[in-house]
């Protein structure tokens, strides 16, 4: 199948991008290349944007979505944590805003035999980039029961957490557990049923949380957030939209340190750190999306918004 995907928060990011026509962008996270199509047609000729995805298929698709800007486009592949050294060869030292759209995408999820769905009988896999060896049968499958509860708790904010890791455990003491429908019937068998017709499908919160141990994602996100917004040139914009309340805490942590890093004592009279504010956070509280959008693109219900601009 195509590589489609409905881009969220789309004409909301755009804006809070404050784009200037002869500027440098970067979407950290190009998926289908929504964002960046929109960021581009904006630009002039002496404005450029980088996309960056660690997926093949996304990668292809927005080769193909993007061909008709250019040179005004570079795409690369890789991760969006190595965006700094990755713009240090192609010679570019700050840009004017990134974007980040983070969680996995519409393809991902549509794609069966790439194991994001809980909703298809596929091999587990979840791998954001399939040039990692590790995959999801492998948690699954090796992780500890203690580790399984971490995960699922943390991640998957699930309060079943510690008897889904029991039950995990237990079936596959009796065989190897190697596919999406496999799990999902464990985890179905995990919960109460009362509890299952309240709250949506029982493998949707295990499923977030193995994808997100899997590739990293907050560890990633948090370990980049800083060398972000020093790529940023003055009046420069961070968009982040994220989909997880994990994500967003530590998107709404970051902005907030930068935005007053100091470390002094309330009582004392002046700074005396020597830390100094790199910017401020233009979202006080973050944009959602609308009514509209959530009517006719169920992956934006969750979605959240946030902005930082440089000083």
């Amino acid at each position: 199948m195509g590589f489609e995907h409905k881009s969220v928060l789309l004409e909301e990011t755009i804006n809070g991008l404050n784009i200037r026509p002869d500027g440098t962008y970067v979407d950290g996270t190009l998926g289908g290349g929504g964002h960046a199509y929109e960021i581009a047609r904006r630009l002039s000729d002496k404005g450029s944007i980088i996309g960056i995805d660690q997926d093949a298929a996304a990668i292809e698709a927005a080769g193909i979505r993007l061909k008709d800007f250019g040179e005004k486009v570079t795409i690369v592949r890789s991760n969006y944590c190595e965006m700094k050294s990755r713009l240090h060869e192609l010679g570019i030292d700050k840009v004017d805003g990134i974007i980040l759209d983070l969680g996995v995408s519409s393809y991902q999820l549509d794609t069966a035999e790439r194991g994001f769905s809980y909703r298809e009988d596929a091999p587990l896999d979840m791998r954001m980039d399939t040039r990692q060896t590790m995959t999801a049968r492998d948690i699954v499958n090796d992780y500890s029961e203690m580790e399984l509860y971490r995960v699922i708790r943390d991640y998957g904010e699930d309060k079943f957490a510690k008897n889904i890791a029991k039950h995990i455990v237990a079936a596959r003491g009796r065989a190897v557990i190697e596919t999406t429908g496999q799990l999902t019937q464990i985890i179905r068998e995990s919960i109460p049923m009362k509890y299952q017709k309240m709250s949506g499908h029982p493998a949707k919160r295990t499923f977030q949380a193995i994808r997100i141990e899997l590739n990293r994602e907050l560890d990633v996100l948090r370990d980049s957030l800083d060398d972000m917004i020093d790529l940023l040139k003055p009046g420069g914009r961070l968009c982040i939209i994220t989909f997880h309340s994990l994500e967003d805490r530590i998107v709404k942590s970051a902005f907030r340190k930068n935005e007053n890093p100091c470390t002094c004592p309330s009582d004392f009279p002046v700074c005396v750190c020597g830390k100094v504010s790199k910017g401020k956070v233009i979202t006080k509280k973050p944009i959602l999306p609308s009514k509209e959008e959530q009517e006719y693109n169920s992956r934006s219900k969750s979605a959240k918004l946030r902005i930082f601009e440089r000083a």
